[in-house]
């Protein structure tokens, strides 16, 4: 089944170092405070995926990685930038540290490709890996001596950083696995080897993860053991303290199992942090914590939905005086920062629940309270979804590039429907419609009748409404028809029902929907949502959407 896809940009090095530029500007000129250290947190990513497109530019330009004056300047600022976000998380957000003028004088006067490609840092963007932690896990025992550090790509690079920062290190290089996702290598110059091989110290090697396989660390692992580097000397900082999945090969699942490791877990940053504070200032003193990830959401209820693991972020339910609040992980920087601009539309429009914050990539939201699922009458019900899809085809426009093409849709379509009715249905599927012209913007992508509710005085609000158009997997941003594809499916819409939706959406948004790509959608939606519950190991729902399909 396809399911997954990864999010990148392709931008010109200096205007996206004029961008950090510029947010480094606001970070400086603003008054202390959590808001300033996330717009610091927000610089930092930009930074470090600056650093990881040059490194993959040379890497792709050379086939494997190699210092360069250009990597190399991209790491002193990342350093720089991490050594400023630890002081101001160890100040109370109270100081900043130093400017950072002179590396980035230093990384605007490197030479640097002409175009990189930047890509999401997957744990910042959706499972809740915090800077703040890799400082504490780097910092809170002492080291031997300075150790040299090696950062995973993508993320990697500013999770080195920010070990590097604390440690003192005096080499940071960054290292690409590729290959088979089960079965990484890396491809590094005889003299980086050179290089690596030279230290007599310590090595801190620094990634998310272990994930299915461990294979990324298992790689430079693989790396250091051909260096003749001792296994003593060797220490991982993993965002976990969990073992490599099932996919692990045998002595690298051995090697971890006897390896040095200081993980940087969200629950270690947040015994010595309490999430209370981070809410704080914006919900007034908090009397109750209430932990609703990996599905306990979904317990509370009494409708008892479905969950998939792999669609949940860290989420709390917390109680103050003020009320309910609910405190779900949105993603750091912009990604966050624009959930929380699309959260103020929805609400300034009667659609979602009211938003307070964004705190360390948490987005804090009213609680709402009411009866799970639209309990309104069916006439009602589709002018309400008709006139929110229509709102968010007026207000969240994207760019082609956040989405997934017609072509891979359709590849990913073929795809699933083999896995699930066999290869001659696949190939009996009509072709997607190549001259059509998508208009993408940012999809609701998931209009399920467990995510709705119905509120005492009887609105209808749509919950889980910023996630899944910039999500880890391969839809992303789509025209407004795959929403309409979408809700009828998840919501039992007849023919007519059908249309006088598609009517309510044109009212609002002032363009019509694509009769074509409605067409083309109406296969793609439920061969999509059928791989993803294939997943889940969820056969009900696996079958729900494969009875939809030709």
């Amino acid at each position: 089944m396809w399911v997954f896809g990864d999010r990148s940009r392709r931008v010109r090095p200096r205007q996206a170092l004029r961008a950090l530029t510029a947010t480094l500007r606001e970070v400086e000129s603003a008054s202390s405070g959590a808001e300033r250290h996330d717009r610091l947190t927000a610089a930092f990513l930009q930074a470090g995926e600056l650093a990881q497109g040059i490194a993959d530019a040379e890497f792709r330009a050379k086939g494997e990685d190699d210092a360069s004056p250009a990597q190399e300047a991209a790491l002193a600022l990342l350093v720089a930038l991490a050594r400023k976000l630890a002081a101001s998380a160890w100040s109370g957000f109270v100081s900043i540290g130093p400017p950072s003028s002179a590396e980035l004088m230093a990384l605007a006067l490197s030479p640097m490709p002409d175009e990189v490609e930047l890509k999401t840092p997957e744990g910042h963007a959706f499972y809740a890996v915090l800077p703040e932690a890799y400082l504490k896990a780097a910092a809170e025992k002492p080291w031997d001596s300075p150790p040299l550090v090696i950062g995973v790509r993508s993320i990697g690079a500013g999770l080195a950083a920010l070990t590097a920062a604390v440690t003192h290190a005096e080499k940071v290089v960054t290292l690409r696995p590729t290959g088979h996702p089960f079965r990484r290598e890396v491809r590094v110059s005889d003299g980086l080897k050179r290089s690596l091989a030279a230290h007599r110290g310590l090595y801190a090697v620094v990634d998310e993860g272990p994930g299915m396989s461990g294979s990324s660390f298992g790689a430079i692992g693989d790396l250091l053991d051909e260096l003749g580097v001792e296994p003593e000397r060797i220490v991982f900082l993993p965002s976990h303290d969990g073992e490599p999945g099932a996919e692990a090969l045998p002595e690298h699942r051995a090697r971890w199992a006897q390896a040095i490791k200081r993980p940087a877990t969200f629950e270690a940053l947040v015994e010595d942090e309490p999430l209370a504070g981070w809410f704080e200032d914006l919900t007034g003193p908090i009397s109750q914590i209430e932990d609703l990830s990996d599905g306990a959401w979904a317990k509370a209820r009494g409708d008892q939905p479905p969950i998939h693991p792999l669609l949940e972020r860290r989420k709390f339910r917390l109680t103050a005086e003020t009320g309910a609040w609910l405190a779900k992980f949105a993603g750091l920087g912009a990604l966050g920062e624009a959930k929380f601009a699309r959260s103020r539309t929805l609400f300034r429009a009667g659609a979602g629940a009211e938003p307070l914050g964004l705190r360390r990539g948490f987005l804090l939201e009213r609680w709402v309270e009411g009866a799970p699922g639209p309990q309104v009458n069916r006439e009602g019900l589709v002018e309400h979804v008709g006139r929110y899809l229509g709102l968010r085809a007026l207000a969240f426009p994207a760019e082609a590039e956040d989405g997934a093409s017609l072509e891979d849709l359709a590849v990913m379509t073929r795809v699933n429907v083999a896995e699930l009715k066999g290869q001659a249905a696949a190939d009996a599927l009509p072709a997607p419609p190549m001259r059509a012209k998508p208009r993408p913007i940012h999809v609701d992508g998931r209009l399920h009748r467990w995510e709705w509710i119905t509120t005492r005085d009887e609105r209808l609000i749509k919950t889980d409404a910023l996630d899944h158009s910039c999500g880890h997997d391969l839809v992303g941003c789509q025209d407004v028809a795959w929403d309409v594809a979408g809700a009828r499916i998840e919501l039992d819409l007849d023919e007519a029902e059908v249309e006088r939706l598609i009517a309510a959406v044109a009212q609002v948004s002032d363009r019509p929907v694509d009769r074509d790509l409605l067409a083309f959608f109406d296969l793609a939606y439920p061969a999509f949502q059928a791989g993803l519950w294939t997943l889940a190991g969820n056969e009900a729902q696996v079958a729900r959407y494969a009875a939809r399909l030709p």
